[in-house]
């Protein structure tokens, strides 16, 4: 049978397929080919031995939290407490694009903000919709329901940014614990101890503790150089143009004219090592 990992724990393997969820151990071979199934592995698994006999191919997975086959993430971002941040914002969005899973920038706690500071920050969201990012509040309740169906979602972003809070608005059978914010370093307090996998909405949500950015930090110049995909609409002198120091760099000139957002440059640039 073809079923789905949505949880590991000391008990083994939980399995959901038909709308049963199997309790299963994984076969021996596995480590001999230095498999290691994780959360959203797609498998194949004998009903009656509760063996996991094969670990299908992967969409894609990441380090921390071990988790595959995303096709969608909410970057949940907050405009204060801790404050927003492009530079996390486009760590994300960079690691998201390079992954192949669709960003859904969601906005948390708009009522900490006066309406003078919200009008700076939506100035800089406005260029983001431009580019093609949803853009939501954490106050469209049904409107992210009718985002979760039929897609396996990942809720990550700032740490103290209110993901647990936002899934538990979501479905209040969940539960989930949510930590403070730490005052003196501005930023919360990983609360989510396990990586599950639950069905919500017609669609399954992962809950992760703190999604690391660590893999970030292994990608190439050219990689965060592709994923600022706006640059693409300023075609350079030279096709291998950096957009840093060049003279003739339309790039640049953009940043200038205010056709790319300065804060978005001054990232790209902070990411290069420039």
């Amino acid at each position: 049978m073809k079923g789905q990992i949505i949880k590991i724990d000391r008990s083994g393997y939980y399995v959901s397929s038909d709308y049963s969820i199997y309790v299963c151990k994984s076969r021996g071979v596995f480590r001999n080919k230095n498999i290691v199934p994780i959360v959203g592995d797609f498998c194949l698994f004998s009903k009656e031995k509760l063996v996991i006999e094969e670990i299908l191919p992967r969409m894609n997975s990441f380090t921390r939290p071990k988790v595959s086959n995303i096709t969608q993430a909410f970057v949940v971002t907050s405009l204060k407490s801790p404050d927003f941040s492009t530079r996390l914002l486009d760590q994300f969005l960079i690691l998201l694009y390079i992954k192949k899973v669709t960003p859904i920038i969601c906005i948390t706690k708009k009522d900490l903000i006066n309406e003078t500071e919200f009008c700076s920050i939506k100035k800089v969201l406005d260029y983001y919709e431009k580019l093609g990012y949803l853009v939501i509040f954490n106050t469209e309740i049904e409107k992210i329901k009718e985002l979760l169906i039929n897609e396996v979602t990942v809720f990550t972003g700032q740490t103290g940014a209110g993901k647990s809070s936002l899934l538990n608005k979501i479905d209040s059978h969940l539960g989930l614990v949510v930590g403070e914010v730490s005052e003196a370093l501005g930023r919360g307090k990983h609360t989510t101890r396990e990586v599950s996998l639950y069905e919500i909405c017609s669609g399954k949500v992962l809950d992760t503790p703190g999604f690391s950015l660590i893999e970030f930090q292994d990608l190439s110049i050219e990689d965060i150089k592709g994923a600022f995909f706006e640059f693409e609409n300023f075609p350079c002198v030279y096709k291998d143009c950096s957009h840093t120091k060049e003279v003739e760099c339309c790039v640049k000139k953009a940043v200038l004219e205010g056709k790319i957002l300065k804060e978005r440059y001054d990232d790209y640039l902070k990411f290069i090592g420039r």
